[in-house]
């Protein structure tokens, strides 16, 4: 909006009052519709969001822009449409916010199609009902807890410990595997990391077959609460109108929750249990829902997750569990010891390891594996204390089939060539299943331990 275009043909109104992001508003005229974008302030620059009517003529916002400068009495118009972003191909290899402005420095994105943030998930009866499993081409995730297609899957990990490393390698993955895109969704990023994270995957090479959407930390609540939907905009045009599978990885879910809740409190809303705004069910089901597959493709996502203060019973981390199909816990213990990557196997979940789904061999491997490392992790303090010799034959034998195993679950990445200088593998699941039984067969006894570390398939062993 320019300071030459006839606001004449918009409906006008008065700002009545600004307290922080909260604007209330009059419009005599036509009261406008609830997710309406108003625009005010000077060339229009300041943007807000109706968020609910007051009276017949009253309306409040939250703004999705600073509102530094504005004063009760200015002049403000209501746009009549919804916040759009642009979509289509033209977005690969690009970074926006929240408005669908590029902040990569690489020009504007004109014309074409824009689309609202505030679209209905797919009808249920346009769902696919069959529960595919979405191969990652990494070695832990497809035999522990593998992902769903379509799915929904939480990265739990402090920082160091290899989230930012595996969603890299996933979207390398997926670019290379499924012939898909890869949707990146900062909501209340650093600059820091998103500045990181993008010079990595460019370095990295997958950033071609990616978009970037951020809502940075330092902007208001508002613009970080939309961010998400900006993202799922974008990718529902890649799983729909494209008709191609799509990774969509966010970071931090949490965020996405402590924006509704500043945004509630901000409304004047009574907060729930332990300050939560009383729409958190609500908010959350509107994201998550629009996340899954269709006969034309299928969106699935991967959510980093913050646990407040480590209690699982905090209402945030309660409700986001309800929405996942798998849980992949990263161990910084494991990442001191160098096994890459850091997936702890005992804590890791997916509902799609059973026999119905994964098939039996896979499940049995699976649970095989799990309950191999299980019982060396109860042995470590008897060798820790009495030493290895101590233990029975049989004890010997798992301890000895458990350390090959955690060496196995290892791989060198794609996206980390140019650090390590090892050659980045990319591992079917059928390959990773057939190096499981092989080891928990003793096939691999005789076989020194690091010569099965940071591997691919399990004929890459040799004897030293």
């Amino acid at each position: 909006m320019t300071e030459h275009e006839d606001f004449n043909r918009f409906n006008q109104g008065s700002v009545v009052s600004v307290r922080g992001s909260v604007v209330d508003a009059h419009f005599p005229q036509r009261l406008p519709l609830v997710h309406n974008l108003l625009r005010t302030g000077k060339d229009g620059r300041i943007a807000i969001e109706v968020k609910t009517h007051l009276n017949s003529e009253l309306v409040r916002g939250v703004a999705l822009t600073l509102t530094q400068g504005l004063a009760r009495g200015s002049l403000i118009i209501d746009t009549g449409q919804h916040l759009n972003v642009p979509v289509g191909k033209r977005l690969l290899g690009r970074m926006f916010n929240v408005f669908g402005e590029p902040i990569d420095r690489k020009g504007e994105i004109k014309g074409g199609e824009w689309r609202s943030i505030h679209r209905n998930p797919a009808p249920i009866d346009q769902r696919a009902t069959i529960s595919e499993i979405f191969e990652t081409g990494i070695k832990a995730i497809d035999v522990l807890a593998p992902l769903e297609r379509g799915g929904k899957a939480g990265l739990f990990g402090g920082a160091g410990v290899g989230k930012t490393v595996i969603i890299t390698e996933m979207i390398h993955n997926t670019v290379g595997r499924h012939q898909g895109v890869s949707i990146f969704c900062g909501i209340g990023e650093r600059c820091r990391e998103g500045e990181e994270l993008y010079r990595d995957m460019k370095n990295a090479g997958v950033m071609d077959d990616t978009v970037m959407v951020f809502g940075q930390m330092n902007e208001p609540p508002g613009a970080r609460f939309l961010v998400g939907h900006a993202a799922l905009t974008m990718a529902e045009y890649f799983r729909d109108d494209a008709r191609q599978d799509v990774l969509l990885l966010i970071d931090n879910i949490f965020r996405f929750i402590q924006a509704g809740s500043e945004v509630s409190g901000l409304m004047g809303q009574v907060p729930s249990r332990l300050g939560y705004q009383p729409t958190l069910g609500t908010e959350l089901a509107k994201l998550e829902e629009r996340i899954c597959n269709t006969a034309a493709g299928a969106i699935t996502s991967t959510q980093a997750v913050y646990v407040p203060a480590d209690d699982f019973t905090d209402p945030a981390a309660v409700h986001t569990f309800g929405h996942l199909s798998a849980s992949i816990v990263l161990s910084r213990k494991r990442a001191s010891q160098g096994l890459y990557p850091a997936i702890d196997p005992l804590l890791s979940r997916s509902m799609m390891l059973v026999p119905l789904i994964a098939g039996k061999r896979h499940f049995h491997v699976a649970q095989e594996v799990r309950k191999t490392l299980a019982t060396y992790e109860e042995l470590k303090d008897i060798i820790a204390m009495l030493g290895l010799e101590e233990l029975s034959r049989d004890d010997r034998r798992i301890v000895y089939r458990a350390r090959r195993l955690e060496r196995f679950m290892t791989q060198p990445f794609c996206t980390t060539e140019q650090f390590t200088g090892h050659k980045g593998k990319m591992v079917n699941l059928e390959d990773a299943l057939e190096g499981c039984e092989r080891i928990l067969n003793d096939e691999f006894s005789d076989y020194p331990e690091r010569s099965l570390y940071m591997i691919g398939k399990i004929s890459e062993a040799k004897k030293v």
